[in-house]
């Protein structure tokens, strides 16, 4: 088992995954309506995996005979006035998430949850991965700036990015 304080703050970090997810289906929704459907691809695979990394810590949990509690999940953005400002926000939103693992990491550390912080070693290398993607967004849509064929050129591209599920089990350590 998992100390009850790390419980609390993993099932806390289960919520902002799932809250994560529903950002990115807001996001997916908001550009397929505005006939962007690559970009809504990107965000609809990022829905997805968002929903993975809930799981992995659900599953996490439960295989340490802790208990799961989910919580509501709290209202999010519907729409974006630009691409940019949608890929800034996710860049912004990446790195909270990225420091809420860090804490996690940190209770584990000052508990000797040993187990826990090998766990949590996955999420803290996805983190650098997702700022990194999301940061190569930022940085590609301002050198397109208004240009629409730059941004029809974009969806294109994104609408080739494929879900790939993860192995959420746990002791899974397939990204």
């Amino acid at each position: 088992m998992v100390s009850k304080n790390l419980e609390t703050a993993i099932n806390k970090q289960i919520n902002a995954e799932l809250w994560s997810a529903y950002l990115y289906l807001s996001m997916s929704a908001h550009f397929s309506n505005k006939a962007l459907p690559g970009i809504a691809n990107w965000f609809q695979v990022q829905f997805h995996e968002e929903q993975d990394h809930a799981l992995k810590f659900m599953n996490y949990l439960i295989s340490k005979g802790n208990k799961v509690e989910l919580q509501p999940i709290k209202e999010v953005q519907t729409s974006w006035d630009t691409v940019l400002k949608a890929f800034e926000d996710t860049l912004k939103h990446e790195k909270v998430v990225t420091s809420l693992i860090n804490d996690l990491v940190a209770i584990a550390r000052s508990e000797n949850d040993y187990a826990t912080e090998n766990m949590l070693q996955w999420f803290v290398n996805e983190q650098v991965e997702e700022e990194e993607t999301a940061q190569g967004m930022v940085d590609a849509l301002k050198l397109i700036g208004d240009n629409g064929v730059g941004v029809y050129m974009l969806d294109k591209e994104l609408a080739t990015r494929t879900y790939t599920p993860l192995n959420t089990a746990q002791g899974a350590q397939g990204a």
